[in-house]
């Protein structure tokens, strides 16, 4: 049982491993975290140790292998912050200023008197010609045109800031 014990003794292995990590480390830290990791990885697989071979030789791998694993998960943590960089780069601006506004455009529209909203809804939206649309709302081609055009300087009123909606309001970031 003694020899068994001499066989595997860790302790006296640990300056060589930690001369050997400060080698692959170059960071005394680093080293010291190196040869704590190797030493759990060597408890944890102590069963896979063949009697009779080097320990010294045996620790020694763990200790390469350990620092392997680490540059390459190192590696692999920089190109998964570069991508999430690059997407991050890629995102585009909140658009809640934008929907704010657009919802107060159409509140605007929908506030136009009734005769105006269907006159220009089916001139803009319905992509009517002016004959096409004043033959829809059995009217005259002229009071159409003049119902669409005080539609059109309304809402630009609306735009301009000498009439606004109700209750919806860009806060900050715009031109107040």
């Amino acid at each position: 049982m003694d020899r068994n014990r001499r066989a595997f003794d860790v302790i006296g292995q640990l300056t060589t491993l930690r001369r050997y990590a400060r080698s692959l480390a170059r960071n005394a830290t680093d080293a010291e975290d190196l040869v704590h990791d190797a030493l759990v990885r060597a408890y944890e697989r102590r069963a896979t140790f063949r009697p009779g071979a080097s320990l010294r030789n045996w620790l020694l791998s763990i200790v390469h292998n350990t620092h392997v694993d680490r540059v390459r998960s190192s590696a692999a943590r920089t190109r998964r912050d570069d991508v999430t960089m690059m997407e991050t780069d890629l995102s585009y601006a909140a658009g809640q200023e934008h929907s704010v506004h657009l919802a107060q455009v159409r509140e605007a529209f929908l506030a136009l008197p009734e005769e105006q909203r269907e006159a220009l809804h089916l001139v803009a939206v319905e992509d009517l010609s002016y004959q096409e649309a004043a033959d829809t709302l059995g009217i005259p081609v002229g009071t159409l045109m003049s119902r669409v055009s005080r539609a059109r300087a309304n809402l630009r009123a609306f735009e301009d800031g000498t009439r606004k909606p109700s209750h919806l309001k860009i806060v900050g970031g715009g031109n107040d």
